[in-house]
């Protein structure tokens, strides 16, 4: 085909809004491969471009197969400098197929660097440092590239052809090597995400809950049947860990030898805490080796930690590309020509343990199938019309497909639904009683509480037999975690203008400090007195916080890699949430934690005679409230409030409320300075907060 035939055809494919420069840099890569490979135009091979590696979002610019290697190149149209980085990415993407892509593990990964304008190629051929049969990156520009691919043919001894790598390697499976198993069993050892995700749930709690959950695994693998554990906490009851330390110890049994197809992966929706998490414990590993006289690449510890620790879209994304599309009459099939049978998993992932961390946020069947419409996948956008399930029931067919054992374990968050189109844990509840009623559910007792699935729970699994009830499943806490339960508790009535809240601050305030100030100056001089060490502060604001520039704030920017710098740099990093300057929002913080906390209130959510009104920001001149009585209207105010809800818990030790004046002054003409600020969007919350006692500075 002529190269702009071809360009069309990507661009159809698709499906999502490419850009000018993607268009033209295709264009390029086009045009050179098919000058490279005019000879070997007549043998069996194939050219990926694009090439998502699965579960893992990177994509790799071509990837040649051809004699039975694989080449991972990576183009930089217009350079003709080499950069050290670029070679660390091209590395990584072989370092990545060959540790968790399954027909790439026992083959020769050749990875190479073409900067177009560079007049040099690699003349030196050797495996990596890995010892792994992957070559150490060659570098080239595109008139050596033909050259270069023939000498490492030569040099491997790949002759002939060879049609042993087809299209079965394009639809490959996930499946991490043993030996990426075992050294992400090192890296956790001896962790430290207690650091960022500090629980102070005792240990017998959480060690409790952890054998409970694995005997039902062991149960469920014992009978061959499916499972599924719902578990609650209160916020800082270590929810997160405990999905950690499950993943992990599933994967070591019998004394701690990998038990290979028993595994489990730890899937979180929220994005900034998949990537905080994988930081800190890559550098913390990172630094252990190098104390102990290792060498160690923070890519390599990234990667060690990405075995356990995923984005749960892309999860899910890896299962819907091996559904039929087309759908047809709203039933979900898996086609052979996407997906390759394993023998055990058969069309399911290779794990049979699957934690949803804040389960509660997975989406309703409207926002998925609004979303997957569009074309609205991680990798390829992929669009799918008319789909038939919400996000959890999805979840669960995934695991269902699995020929022999399943279990999933959800994580909840109590009141924590922050976004229009997260269903709450009602809905995994339905898709178990309507459409897989034959798997056994293990839930906490707590679970019947309000703050799920506003107490309904009983009522939703009156008629499933498969149900039992424990208080292993809620992370219960200790005297020593007073604050947590205390403060969760504090919170809950704060928001419900219950008239114990006040009692519940007396209580807390001994040990938890919480006051007020309506200066923001006030509140960064009270931040900043109460940090010791390596403590860490930060401000917190709603999502549709709109009014604090002139308060010399800025709101953090959306992007894992800001929510990274905001947690984990040192305090003489401006990116550092110790700054006061960036403040971040719920959707960024939401499962994580700092020392102290300031938690920003803006005009969203105000006080109104005991009552919350919720408004949005039209992003130039008024706010408006939102009033409707459509059950959209009602969901919306109810996530504007589980906002704060969420804010009002990330402190560990201490936390200042700043409710600002607003702007008390008028213009000439008696009228005010800023309409968006007046002072009563404000002095009904302040007033309320003092009612109840809480301490000014």
């Amino acid at each position: 085909m002529s190269p702009k035939a071809l360009l069309g055809t990507f661009i159809s494919n698709y499906h999502g809004c490419s850009i000018t420069t993607t268009n033209e840099a295709w264009l390029s890569e086009i045009e050179i491969m098919q000058n490279v490979l005019l000879l070997w135009r007549d043998e069996n091979g194939h050219v990926i471009f694009e090439y998502d590696i699965p579960r893992l979002g990177k994509r790799i610019d071509v990837v040649l197969l051809l004699r039975g290697l694989i080449f991972c190149i990576e183009f930089k149209i217009g350079e003709k400098n080499v950069l050290q980085s670029n070679i660390e990415q091209v590395l990584d993407y072989a370092l990545d197929l060959k540790n968790f892509h399954l027909l790439s593990q026992n083959r020769t990964i050749v990875p190479i660097l073409v900067p177009t304008k560079l007049d040099t190629s690699s003349n030196v051929f050797v495996s990596s440092v890995y010892d792994d049969s992957i070559y150490n990156p060659l570098v080239t520009g595109v008139t050596g590239l033909q050259q270069l691919i023939s000498n490492i043919f030569i040099h491997s001894g790949a002759l002939n052809e060879d049609p042993s790598l087809g299209a079965d390697w394009i639809i490959s499976p996930y499946s991490p090597t043993p030996t990426i198993i075992e050294a992400a069993k090192k890296l956790y050892e001896n962790h430290s995400v207690e650091d960022i995700t500090r629980h102070e749930a005792d240990k017998v709690s959480t060690d409790k809950t952890i054998e409970y959950i694995l005997s039902v695994i062991r149960e469920s693998r014992d009978n061959r049947q499916k499972s599924i554990c719902f578990v609650t906490g209160v916020p800082g009851a270590g929810k997160t860990l405990v999905g950690l330390d499950v993943a992990v110890k599933q994967s070591y049994q019998d004394g701690n030898e990998f038990i290979e197809d028993e595994g489990a992966v730890y899937l979180s929706g929220n994005g900034p805490l998949v990537a905080v998490l994988t930081e800190a414990l890559a550098i913390d590993n990172q630094r252990k080796c190098r104390e102990r006289g290792e060498r160690k690449n923070l890519s390599d510890s990234r990667r060690e930690v990405g075995k356990f620790i995923q984005i749960i879209h892309r999860y899910r994304d890896n299962m819907l590309a091996k559904i039929k599309n087309p759908i047809r009459n709203g039933i979900l099939e898996i086609d052979p020509e996407k997906a390759i049978k394993l023998s055990k998993a058969g069309y399911g992932e290779v794990e049979h343990v699957a934690i949803f961390d804040e389960a509660q946020r997975s989406w309703t069947h409207k926002r998925l199938s609004d979303y997957l419409k569009r074309g609205g996948t991680y990798g390829n956008k992929l669009k799918i019309k008319d789909f038939p399930l919400s996000e959890a029931a999805f979840l669960i067919w995934s695991l269902d497909q699995r020929e022999d054992w399943a279990t999933i374990i959800c994580l909840i968050g109590g009141g924590q639904e922050i976004n229009t189109g997260e269903a709450g844990i009602s809905e995994w509840i339905k898709a178990l009683n309507e459409r897989f009623s034959h798997w056994k559910i293990y839930i906490s007792d707590k679970l019947t509480e309000k703050e799920y699935a506003d107490g309904r729970v009983n009522e939703l699994l009156a008629n499933n037999d498969k149900v039992t009830y424990s208080s292993n499943l809620h992370l219960g806490v200790s005297l020593r975690s007073f604050r947590a339960e205390s403060l969760s508790a504090f919170v809950h009535s704060l928001l419900s203008f219950n008239p114990d809240a006040s009692m519940w601050y007396e209580k807390i305030r001994k040990h938890y400090p919480i006051v007020l100030t309506r200066d923001m100056d006030k509140a960064r001089a009270w931040l900043r007195s109460k940090t010791r060490g390596s403590q860490k502060a930060g401000v917190l604001v709603s999502k549709a916080a709109a009014r604090f520039k002139p308060l010399a704030i800025h709101v953090l920017e959306q992007g894992d890699e800001n929510a990274v710098h905001w947690f984990l740099e040192d305090r003489d990093d401006v990116r550092s949430s110790n700054y006061l300057e960036d403040a971040a929002t719920e959707i960024q913080v939401q499962g994580l934690e700092l020392d102290y906390t300031c938690v920003l209130w803006d005009a969203d959510v105000r006080c109104d005679n005991m009552k919350w009104k919720f408004y949005n920001f039209n992003g130039k001149t008024a706010w408006r409230e939102e009033t409707g009585k459509t059950e959209s209207s009602l969901e919306r105010r109810k996530y504007m409030l589980n906002t704060y809800r969420v804010l009002l818990t990330r402190a560990r030790i201490g936390m200042v409320i700043c409710v600002p004046e607003g702007n008390h002054n008028y213009i000439s003409g008696g009228f005010p300075e800023d309409t968006t600020r007046l002072p009563e969007f404000y002095d009904g919350t302040y007033k309320y907060f003092r009612s109840i006692g809480l301490e000014e500075i």
